[in-house]
């Protein structure tokens, strides 16, 4: 799949999300007509985007990264491992053992996504189960197994939808007074597509700033992701895992809607970054053995 058909898919999904929800927001008759109802619309659209997305993750997931699924039968070694180590933390977290799939990159890395705990998706790259060892690739399932048991997928999708709806409203309190400002006994303001281009400078402006608090929250779950794959295969594994991950780390061309769910990413930008670097990882590691 070409880099702009991804890009096409991913804007298309976002059209028919809001086209749907658009629809229906007619249907109910949600109309703006003060600052709760207009609160109220922007909680339905981003609220309601958020949880389709999540509702699509699994889905769209084995889509964008090929993901082949494991069977039972399978004879690899490394993925009959992978798939018994699974279904065990699944039973001792209580669980529906997650879909266990793996997809072609060269890139040692593995996501979690998934409507719900019991509806999950755990993909390792081919490059992950090449060079880690079983323990290791135990202990990154036992990283991704804490994501799914900790509702983490739905929590982010949580926060997302707070988020958006809180920009969406904040960026249009924000244009009504620059439009009133603007405005004098002449006429004035800034018009209709003024209007429209101020509300989208706007939301990108909020939406920047909101990824900082959402960064922080992402990183501190990868330092209980961590903990928890300990716990569940044991630090040292854990340690040994990441290391290997960090010298195999190959940048994807793809855009990656997933960059933030996977193992690893090296953006180094502080504030932004979802991840904490990976010698701060395994310093809490270290402090757990």
């Amino acid at each position: 799949m070409t880099f702009l058909k991804r890009i096409g898919i991913f804007l298309l999904t976002n059209f028919l999300v809001m086209l749907v929800l658009g629809f229906i927001a007619g249907l109910l008759g949600l109309k703006v007509d003060g600052l709760w109802s207009l609160l109220i619309i922007c909680a339905f659209f981003g609220m309601g985007g958020s949880l389709i997305s999540l509702w699509l993750s699994k889905p769209m997931a084995k889509a964008n990264y090929r993901v082949q699924i494991i069977k039972p039968d399978v004879a690899h070694p490394k993925l009959a491992f992978l798939l018994s180590a699974v279904e065990n933390m699944a039973t001792e977290r209580n669980l529906k053992t997650p879909e266990i799939g793996i997809y072609n990159s060269r890139d040692a890395n593995a996501f979690a996504t998934g409507a719900s705990q019991n509806n999950a998706l755990i993909a390792f790259s081919s490059a992950l189960v090449d060079r880690l060892s079983e323990d290791e690739l135990a202990a990154v399932a036992g990283h991704e197994m804490t994501h799914i048991s900790n509702g983490d997928m739905v929590t982010m999708t949580l926060l997302m939808g707070l988020v958006n709806t809180f920009v969406m409203f904040f960026a249009r309190i924000l244009t009504v007074l620059i439009d009133n400002a603007l405005r004098d006994d002449q006429g004035g303001g800034l018009g209709y597509f003024g209007y429209m281009m101020v509300i989208m400078l706007l939301q990108n402006v909020l939406m920047l700033l909101a990824n900082i608090p959402i960064a922080a929250f992402s990183r501190w779950r990868e330092f209980r992701a961590d903990a928890g794959a300990a716990n569940l295969a044991g630090a040292s594994a854990m340690i040994e895992a990441l290391k290997k991950i960090a010298n195999a780390y190959v940048p994807e061309k793809r855009s990656n809607a997933y960059a933030l769910a996977k193992i690893n990413n090296e953006k180094r930008i502080s504030l932004f970054a979802t991840h904490p670097p990976i010698e701060l990882r395994i310093k809490r590691l270290q402090e757990m053995l």
